[in-house]
């Protein structure tokens, strides 16, 4: 089975990308950085910030380097990673399937992000739901999601993904219940351990997952300061108010920065500018 590191599965393939890749590469191996300064410059980015964070590198055949002030984050829409993976549990048993039709008027229309609520096919598959839920990050389609699983069911199935904390309290875009004191939350063990249930997933469901992480939308975390078309990051980011977060990976590295109480989001703009390029493309 390929695994996430596999130079195989890389979806990109036109020529100036491809060119893009191989002048990156050039760049990558002329300003490479040893473990030991990796861990010394993320020490230093980090070492004055007035926000909550964790901060997580891993290079592939190098040890993780993991920074961090808290291990329990407001998920924003980075839930939608673990309820994705749930979804493909849920579907490797026969409980739903992504060939479902979905009713997309079956929910309240919400925005906040994404389209679903303006298309005029209002029956589309799961599969497109999903799509839409991870490309860009559409509220309405992951609410769609939970209501077809459930909240008590999708918490169940994280902790039958090895996910210890992960846990999703409302749907999204829900202010009431969020006044009430719900909220959606993922610790740093479960952004680590999602690195673990990508590489467990069978071919079939790889080959269409995968694809939503690369296509997501929003470049304005850790690909902010990064050359469009030189990298294929997999990714999802979320934020809220005071919460700015980029999961993701790419073939030869794991990174995730989660924050929290963010009072000015230039200063978490500041330190993605800087490591950006070195951990995406080192």
């Amino acid at each position: 089975m390929p695994s996430r590191s596999d130079p195989r599965l890389t979806q990109s393939g036109d020529h100036a990308a491809e060119f893009g890749r191989i002048r990156a590469g050039k760049y990558n191996r002329a300003m490479e950085l040893t473990q030991v300064g990796i861990v010394d410059t993320l020490r230093e980015v980090t070492a004055s910030v007035s926000f909550d964070y964790a901060l997580y590198y891993r290079k592939r055949g190098s040890a993780p380097v993991l920074l961090k002030t808290r291990d329990l984050f407001l998920s924003a829409s980075i839930i939608k990673i673990p309820i994705l993976l749930a979804w493909a549990h849920l579907e490797r048993g026969g409980a739903v399937s992504s060939d479902e039709q979905c009713d997309l008027d079956a929910e309240p229309a919400i925005q906040g992000a994404g389209f679903s609520w303006l298309l005029r096919g209002r029956t589309v598959p799961y599969h497109d739901v999903l799509l839409w839920m991870m490309t860009v990050s559409d509220n309405l389609c992951a609410n769609l999601v939970i209501r077809r699983v459930g909240l008590a069911r999708l918490n169940e199935t994280f902790r039958e993904l090895g996910l210890p904390d992960a846990r999703i309290e409302r749907k999204l875009m829900d202010y009431e219940a969020r006044a009430r004191g719900l909220e959606n939350r993922v610790s740093v063990a479960d952004c680590i351990r999602l690195y673990e249930v990508l590489d467990a997933l069978p071919d079939d469901q790889r080959a269409w997952i995968e694809p939503m992480l690369l296509w997501n939308t929003d470049l304005g975390l850790w690909l902010r300061n990064v050359a469009r078309d030189t990298v294929d990051f997999y990714h999802k980011t979320g934020n809220i108010t005071g919460v700015l977060h980029d999961w993701g990976y790419t073939r030869e590295a794991d990174l995730f920065l989660l924050t929290q109480n963010v009072a000015d989001e230039k200063e978490v703009y500041r330190l993605l500018d800087r490591l950006g390029p070195l951990l995406l493309r080192g």
